[in-house]
C-alpha cells in the first residue's frame, strides 16, 4: 500500500498528490511513467507521469486532472488514504544528456511531465529555456518549479490573463529562429504537440515528444496505446513515451484517442459529471 502523504487543489479539477513509494522514487528517471490501482471494488488501471520524487523521503508525486471516473475518484482520496498499487517506473527515460542548447515546451497538464525532465536537463550541464502554456493563469503549473531550473521561462496563456498572450508555438519560433536550439522536448495536449513539431521542423531541430495515448497495462501486451512513427507500428507504453515529433502519425494519433469518446461520455454522465 502506498500512503498519501500530501494533496493539494491546484484549480478546479488539477490535483498534485505525493505518496510513499521509496522503490519507484530511487529508480525513476525523466519521462517515466507510472500505472496506478485503486482497489477495493475499482480495480481499473491508470497512467500517469512521475511530475517528482524525493530519494531521502521515498516519496514519488503525479499532478493529474480529474477528467474521468479514475481520476475523479483518485481526486476523491485524503492524506492518510493509501493507494492499493502502484506499478513503475514504466516507459523509457528521456534523453536528457548533454545537448547544449536546449528548448522545454509545456501545455496545460503536461507542464508537470515536463518538470523532471527540464530538471534532468539542467542537471547535465545544458543551457535550458522553458515555453510554458495554458488557456488561463488560473490553469498554470509549477512556474516556480520550472523556472529554477530554467536559464529563461516563457509564460503563455490563451486569453493574455497572464505573461505572453497565444500559443507556445509563437515564442518557440522565434527562439528556433534566433536561438537555434539543439533539441526540443515537448509534453502536453496531442495538438498542441503536433502543431510545436510543425514549428521546429523547417529548422530541421531534432524534436521529441511525450505521448499520451490511450493504455491499459503498460507493457506492451494490450496494443491499446500503439500508434504510427516513420511508418512503423510502435507501442507507448514500452517503445516510449518520447517519440520523434517529426515522424508521429499526428493524424492516426488524434483519431484513435477519440475511439471512444461516446463511452466515455456515457460513463461520466452515469458517475454524475459532466
Amino acid at each position: 500500500m502506498n500512503k498519501i502523504l500530501e494533496k493539494t487543489q491546484l484549480s478546479a479539477e488539477v490535483f498534485r498528490m505525493t505518496f510513499e513509494a521509496p522503490e519507484i522514487a530511487q529508480s525513476r528517471r525523466a519521462g517515466q511513467f507510472i500505472i496506478i490501482q485503486l482497489g477495493g471494488d475499482y480495480n481499473e488501471r491508470f497512467p500517469l507521469t512521475i511530475a517528482d520524487a524525493s530519494v531521502e523521503k521515498g516519496t514519488v508525486t503525479i499532478i493529474f486532472q480529474a477528467v474521468g471516473e479514475s481520476t475523479h475518484r483518485l481526486a476523491s482520496l485524503n492524506v492518510g488514504d493509501s493507494l492499493a498499487n502502484v506499478l513503475g517506473p514504466l516507459g523509457n527515460p528521456s534523453d536528457t544528456h548533454k545537448w547544449g542548447k536546449v528548448v522545454c515546451v509545456g501545455g496545460g497538464v503536461g507542464i508537470a511531465a515536463l518538470h523532471p525532465i527540464a530538471q534532468e536537463m539542467h542537471w547535465h550541464g545544458n543551457q535550458v529555456k522553458t515555453i510554458i502554456g495554458a488557456r488561463t493563469k488560473d490553469l498554470l503549473i509549477m512556474e516556480k518549479e520550472l523556472a529554477a531550473v530554467s536559464d529563461e521561462l516563457i509564460v503563455c496563456t490563451d486569453d493574455g490573463s497572464y505573461g505572453r498572450q497565444g500559443l507556445v508555438t509563437a515564442p518557440l519560433d522565434e527562439i528556433c529562429k534566433e536561438w537555434k536550439p539543439d533539441c526540443v522536448i515537448i509534453v502536453g495536449p496531442p495538438v498542441m504537440m503536433k502543431f510545436a513539431s510543425l514549428a521546429t521542423k523547417p529548422y530541421g531541430i531534432k524534436t521529441f515528444v511525450s505521448l499520451n495515448t490511450i493504455m491499459v497495462d503498460g507493457t506492451g501486451m494490450c496494443g491499446g496505446c500503439r500508434c504510427t512513427v516513420g511508418g512503423e507500428t510502435k507501442f507507448v507504453c514500452v517503445d516510449g513515451p518520447d517519440f520523434d515529433g517529426h515522424q508521429v502519425d499526428w493524424n492516426n494519433m488524434l483519431a484513435r484517442l477519440g475511439e471512444f469518446k461516446a463511452q466515455e461520455k456515457d460513463h461520466r454522465c452515469r458517475i454524475g459529471l459532466n
